[in-house]
């Protein structure tokens, strides 16, 4: 038996270990990695841990914790409210307007999970205090990251075309983000069908104010002042200019904490330690399972295939399952080379190959085990953390199923 498919079988023994145990399933990972790398292949210490995501662990503890402060100083209700004014009686609108923001911010220039992390935290906030599902307004905002990604002035878009140009080949800008816009736009249309529907029609919101146009909305003190110029520095900053997202979200956090430390005490404990050990740990072990060449063999046996339909068909899953894990812009820099052969060939056609495997890449960044999805996963209010996460896991599973073969016959087929 390979290395591969042991690497394979242990990740899947962690899998059903912790849904059995209930053990955190990052515990799980780490440990799995330190056996299978250490012991097995006698790598070092250091070398398991090359794959530790520290980028991912910063920007979920940073942007939990800078939350946490607005929602304990009460920012975040300030701001739910006044929405509420805005909004009126047309709650069921908000979902879709943190669709279009995401996807706004995204097209312009702004890392993926830099906006999810900016439109996410507020958008759950506010679907919780009208009974929406937390989880239908946090795949709104991903769905809307994903569909803004691709546009010529997006960061996915000049990765893709700067790919292809290497090898000689282009695609219509134009093309690739109108056709990656309208499947995220379905897929957004989808979530409504699962989600939208049965939340909106459970009941009005938990605490209706009794001033005339909505809740009746608190003056805001100086730490609710600084905190809005923090979350505003912090869209600058990331659209703008584009600082990381982690590292300036823990700055403006520690300067929010040096001076109202009541206040960061109590925020410490908005920081989602289970989900950052969980997205942590599986994507420690999942690198690894990279490393020791588990995406080279599947891409030697793609190769191997005859049929080009089905080779796309195959490049379309595997850029979705592995981009469910790993990071999207290191998956569709990885995989775009695999589809190269095809595309010179003349058998399949450049422009909607490119598409279908740009969706795939990308619609599956609601996993819980992807920043966007554990970025959801991580703001959802703790008594309703459990139910997102799970909710997520079984949303990423449907998707990693259903979005390669739905975006290969759109895009590829017909």
């Amino acid at each position: 038996m390979s290395i591969e498919v042991v690497g394979v079988l242990v990740l899947v023994a962690v899998f059903v270990l912790s849904g059995v145990c209930g053990l955190n399933m990052g515990i799980l990972s780490l440990v799995a990695a330190f056996v299978l790398g250490s012991v097995v292949l006698g790598r070092t210490p250091e070398e398991v841990l090359s794959g530790f995501p520290a980028a991912m662990f910063l920007v979920l503890v940073a942007v939990t914790f800078l939350f946490g402060i607005a929602r304990v100083n009460g920012t975040v209700d300030w701001l739910v409210r006044i929405a509420v004014r805005a909004v009126g009686d047309r709650v069921g609108a908000i979902p879709w307007v943190l669709f279009f923001l995401t996807a706004l911010l995204c097209a312009t220039g702004s890392a993926s999970p830099a906006a999810v992390a900016i439109v996410a935290p507020i958008g759950i906030t506010f679907a919780v205090r009208h009974r929406i599902d937390p989880l239908y307004a946090g795949l709104m905002a991903v769905n809307g990251a994903a569909a803004g990604s691709f546009a010529p002035s997006g960061i996915l878009g000049g990765i893709v075309h700067s790919s292809l140009a290497a090898d000689h080949l282009a695609v219509g800008a134009g093309q690739l983000f109108a056709g990656t816009f309208a499947f995220n736009l379905a897929a957004a249309g989808v979530t409504w069908l699962v989600f939208g529907r049965k939340q909106l029609a459970s009941g009005g919101p938990e605490d209706v104010g009794d001033g005339e146009g909505g809740d009746p909305v608190p003056r805001l003190g100086p730490e609710q002042i600084s905190t809005l110029a923090a979350m505003a520095a912090m869209v600058l900053g990331t659209t703008a200019f584009s600082l990381d997202t982690g590292f300036l979200a823990l700055t403006l956090a520690a300067l929010l904490a040096l001076f109202f430390r009541r206040t960061a005490q109590a925020a410490t404990k908005e920081i989602a330690w289970p989900v950052v050990l969980l997205v942590c740990g599986i994507v420690t072990y999942i690198s690894l399972l990279q490393k020791i060449g588990v995406v080279d063999s599947l891409g030697t046996t793609i190769a191997a295939v005859g049929s080009p339909l089905l080779a796309a068909l195959l490049i379309c899953y595997v850029a979705g399952v592995v981009s469910a894990f790993a990071s999207t812009t290191g998956i569709l820099g990885a995989l775009m080379p695999l589809s190269v052969p095809f595309l010179q060939s003349g058998a399949i056609e450049t422009t909607g190959m490119v598409i279908a495997l740009a969706a795939a890449a990308t619609v599956v960044d609601a996993s819980p085990f992807s920043t966007n999805g554990a970025l959801v996963v991580a703001n959802s209010p703790e008594r309703l953390r459990l139910g997102a996460y799970r909710g997520l896991l079984r949303w990423g599973a449907g998707v990693c199923v259903l979005v390669p073969v739905c975006a290969w016959l759109a895009f590829v087929v017909l």
